[in-house]
């Protein structure tokens, strides 16, 4: 309605098999009524489960909720490699794996946890020579790829209700292709494997359990967009300098210089409300400057 101000706040969506990130944007811009929605990080059009949409002056602190940890469920099927190292790709490979068992795959497992490195997969948005994967592969063609580091913190494996079938629990840092997780796994029993069912249940402490379908998102506060990172209180002098975006003392906003880590923090004021984000001031030890200052509801 006229005179009411615009939505902002964090969504939490449920996203459905078939929608690309950028689909469950556009669809949402028109749910919200307004333009200003981006999302914290792609998912597979084929996967389901948690996408983090940031709305109004949320869509500013997406970039800090990129590098949060993920963690997915989905199934390995045995046997069969494909184009895309998922369900929706071409089979290009068929193996014999009947003689694999569960000892043997939960030891493979066991190898791809940890601190890796991941060749990212050609339907990817990663960019190669200043194009994305995904649109070289469209094209039929493949380029060389350089591995990542990619932390995987737990790849837990189950047998499913189908012979060569696994389930498999992810927990990763930012980055990590699960799919490619599942050929890789495939290669390290001796054959080959592809990725099905993809289902991711968090990002960061964002999970299914407060996610909503696209059709009906719920708005979170502004401030919960950066709940995953620690954060500090200022009174209200502080408040002022840090609204204007002042560089500062780290002790002037609650920070030990020596023990805070590299940042960066939400700055809250008396009243609780987000202020800005600071970092590090470059190469001027104990100084901290905004790398983002949150202007007020509705300018």
């Amino acid at each position: 309605m006229p005179g009411e101000p615009p939505p902002e706040g964090v969504a939490v969506i449920d996203k459905e098999a078939g929608w690309t990130s950028h689909d469950v944007v556009a669809k949402s811009r028109g749910v919200l009524g307004t333009r200003k929605v981006g999302h914290s990080g792609t998912l597979d059009p084929d996967a389901t489960g948690v996408l983090v949409l940031g709305v109004g002056r949320a869509t500013r602190l997406l970039r800090f909720l990129t590098a949060l940890g993920k963690e997915y469920i989905g199934q390995v099927v045995l046997g069969t490699e494909t184009t895309t190292l998922d369900a929706s790709g071409d089979v290009t490979a068929t193996h014999d794996m009947a003689g694999v068992s569960l000892d043997d795959v939960v030891a493979a497992a066991a190898g791809l946890t940890g601190d890796i490195e991941q060749v990212p997969p050609m339907v990817s948005a990663v960019k190669v020579g200043g194009r994305r994967l995904h649109e070289i592969a469209r094209e039929g063609g493949e380029v060389e790829r350089e591995a990542r580091p990619v932390t995987v913190h737990r790849f837990d494996v189950a047998p499913a209700d189908e012979p060569g079938v696994f389930d498999v629990a992810v927990a990763c840092s930012s980055g990590t292709y699960v799919r490619t997780l599942a050929a890789d796994l495939g290669t390290a029993l001796g054959g080959g494997a592809h990725l099905r069912r993809l289902r991711r249940t968090a990002v960061g402490s964002f999970t299914l359990a407060e996610a909503h379908p696209l059709e009906s998102p719920v708005l979170l506060p502004v401030a919960a967009a950066m709940r995953d990172l620690s954060g500090v209180s200022v009174d209200e002098a502080t408040a002022l300098d840090v609204s204007h975006g002042k560089p500062l003392a780290a002790e002037a906003i609650g920070l030990d210089p020596t023990t805070a880590g590299v940042g960066p923090w939400p700055v809250y004021g008396p009243a609780g409300d987000l202020l800005a984000v600071y970092q590090p001031h470059g190469d001027r030890p104990g100084r901290v400057k905004p790398a983002m200052v949150l202007a007020p509801a509705g300018s």
